[in-house]
This record gives structure tokens, C-alpha cells and sequence, in this order.
């Protein structure tokens, strides 16, 4: 699994990446991931024509929530949150591009759902991508905000 692109392991149900190859998404599915959600847009540089077929071919749920990298919403990560917490009890592979869309809307995850103690979230991707004004402030996003 660590050769997926910007691959992270959360915990034992849930594991974020960037893009990953229809190869890897096998791979995925054999480490019996259940649900597969991309945050990335279906015209990424780097997106997966058929990607939903390709995952439901290997029979795992697939959810997409379209992203804009440009200008996320506030709607997206409630949206994102309410999946989350409707198969927390599934195992749980989640992927935009790079792993940057996912690991901003994780740490909101880790945050209030999962109450990881600050210094127990990676925090990696933010060594490699500085999220601007817009991100930012959905990272710091208060959860009364969006319930």
C-alpha cells in the first residue's frame, strides 16, 4: 500500500492517498477496503476515466463528492463528515489527487469524530502543499458551523 501515491494509514478502517492506478485500486480492494470515496474532479490531470466502474467492477461502494481545489465549500466537507460517520463502521479508502483535499477535510474528521489528540494526526501533506486562505479556514472550520 505505501507505493500509492502520498499513501496514509489513519487507523485500521481508514487509509487516504492520492490518485491510484487501476492496479492499485485492486490492491485496495485486497486489503478489503469497502468504500472508496474521491474527492478529486472527474477532469483532474491525473484522474481515472471510469474510475466508478473500475471500483464497482471490484466490488467496493464508490462515492464521489467533486471537490474544487480552487474553492471548496463548506458543503462539501458536511457532505464528506456525513459519509464519514454513516460507515464508520466499514473500512474506508479515501483519494483526491494528491492527498492534499483529503488530508484538510481528515484533520476536520480527526478533529471532532474521531478526537485524535493533535500531535497523533499526520500532518505530512502540509509539509509538501500550503493551503491557502480558503482551505485554511475550512481547516479551522468550528463543526457547529456545518451540522
Amino acid at each position: 500500500m505505501n507505493s500509492i501515491q502520498n499513501y496514509i494509514k489513519i487507523n485500521e478502517n481508514i487509509s487516504t492517498s492520492g490518485q491510484p492506478s487501476v492496479e492499485e485500486l485492486a490492491m485496495i480492494k485486497e486489503n478489503n477496503f469497502e468504500i472508496l470515496i474521491n474527492l478529486a474532479l472527474s477532469d483532474s490531470s491525473n484522474a481515472l476515466e471510469n474510475e466508478d466502474k473500475i471500483v464497482s467492477n471490484l466490488h467496493m461502494t464508490y462515492i464521489h463528492i467533486p471537490v474544487s481545489f480552487e474553492n471548496p465549500k463548506k458543503d462539501d466537507l458536511k457532505l464528506f463528515l456525513k459519509i464519514m460517520d454513516t460507515f464508520k463502521e466499514k473500512k474506508i479508502f479515501v483519494h483526491c489527487a494528491k492527498n492534499y483535499r483529503v488530508s484538510a477535510f481528515m484533520y476536520v474528521y480527526h478533529k471532532y469524530y474521531l478526537r485524535t489528540p493533535f500531535e497523533q494526526i499526520d500532518l505530512s501533506m502540509l509539509e509538501e502543499w500550503s493551503p491557502n486562505d480558503i482551505w485554511r479556514e475550512l481547516i479551522k472550520i468550528d463543526i457547529r458551523e456545518i451540522e
